[in-house]
């Protein structure tokens, strides 16, 4: 287990999101063996159009318009990093966080496999 706990932007950019999914975030900082920070919580219409345009985003339909999805980033060396071993890494105590709340969720890392049912590592399933 990490000695991560969130931070006063990340529990900002929870506002709003849904109770469940808050729970998991909270318990997967917790678990994890990587830090992370909330990057995005709720996004206004506006915020995912200039996603969409930027070609971040593949939809105007996103779940966190709805306070259903976040974006958690690794936290390394006081900066945001986006690189696959250590989201990974965050991706495994979310799926941990899941299991143990009971709370099932989808990774937007792969939509098409079954994330939180396994124990397998996160990159493993990933890989096939």
């Amino acid at each position: 287990m990490g000695p991560f706990k969130l931070g006063t932007t990340s529990l900002r950019e929870l506002d709003g999101v849904h109770a469940d999914l808050v729970a998991v975030v909270q318990r997967a900082i917790v678990l994890t063996a990587q830090d992370f920070s909330v990057h995005d919580g709720i996004r206004t219409l506006a915020d995912q159009q200039r996603l969409v345009a930027k070609g971040a985003s593949q939809t105007l339909d996103s779940r966190h318009q709805t306070g259903h999805a976040v974006g958690l980033a690794p936290y390394i060396n006081d900066k945001l990093r986006w690189e696959w071993e250590p989201i990974y890494m965050i991706a495994d105590g979310v799926r941990v966080a899941t299991q143990e709340l009971k709370i099932p969720l989808r990774w937007g890392g792969a939509w098409d496999i079954d994330f939180t049912a396994s124990s397998e590592s996160t990159e493993d399933r990933v890989a096939r």
